[in-house]
Parts: structure tokens; C-alpha cells; sequence
């Protein structure tokens, strides 16, 4: 399911195209759902449930990548190609891009700044972002 703007990211080696594997689509999504249900847990740390909810999008993320035949190493890259795979406006996907600036404060510099209400702003949006890959995924 080749598609433009994306083969134009293969050719200057963000993306990798890389044959369809339904095992593997199949397994990224079921995580994503494991991971969102995770942060939903009320007993897990506020920390906790933002790491599992942004574990939750890149698994999507990179789950409907994979349908379309690409592949990428960089995270923000799979964010940014929502765009093209599912459809998602900048606005949507951006801010995924912010929640993952977090995620690499946390990661390498041990700093995480995150509220209730950033935490339910990201369940609701991996939520949607879930749906909307189970939707495509079954056309």
C-alpha cells in the first residue's frame, strides 16, 4: 500500500520500505491495547500511566506504518507519518511530538513533568488514534 509522501521518505532514508507482515501489525496493535488499558490503571503512578500511554501511540502508530509496508527507527518520524497513514491532522499528531519530547526527558535526563489532565489529554487522544488504526487496518 505504497504511498507517496512516504516513498519520498524512503528515498532520503527516514523510512525503510519493508513488506506488510499481518503477525506483526497484529502484535503492535494488541500492545497498543495492553499499554492503554495500563494507563487507564489508577494504581499506577501518574509517570507510569504517561509512559504506558505513550507506549500506546508509538505501538499504534508504528502498527499502521507497518500495514502500509514502512518502517522507521525514529519515533518522532512514525508520529509525524500519521499524517499520511490514518489521516491525522498536524494538530493531532503534534501532540504526540510533545509527549515525546517528555518521554526522552524522562528517558535521559531523568526529568518528567507531567499532570492528571496531560495524562487524560494523552489516554483520550491514544485512544481515538487506536481506533482510528483498528478502522484502517480492517478496510
Amino acid at each position: 500500500m505504497s504511498l507517496p509522501e512516504l516513498d519520498n521518505l524512503v528515498r532520503i532514508g527516514q523510512l525503510k520500505a519493508e513488506p506488510y507482515n499481518v503477525q506483526e501489525v497484529t502484535r503492535m496493535l494488541a500492545m497498543a491495547v495492553t499499554r492503554m488499558n495500563d494507563a487507564k490503571l489508577r494504581s499506577l503512578s501518574l509517570e507510569g500511566r504517561f509512559t504506558s500511554a505513550y507506549n500506546a501511540a508509538h505501538a499504534a502508530a508504528l502498527a499502521v506504518l507497518r500495514w502500509h509496508g514502512y518502517r522507521s527507527e525514529n519515533r518522532y518520524t512514525v508520529f509525524q507519518c500519521l499524517t499520511h497513514t490514518i489521516g491525522w491532522p498536524a494538530s493531532r499528531w503534534r501532540v504526540l511530538d510533545t509527549a515525546h519530547q517528555k518521554r526522552n526527558l524522562a528517558e535521559y535526563e531523568g526529568y518528567l513533568d507531567v499532570e492528571e489532565s496531560t495524562v487524560a489529554e494523552m489516554c483520550a487522544l491514544v485512544q481515538d488514534l487506536i481506533t482510528d488504526v483498528q478502522n484502517r487496518i480492517a478496510k
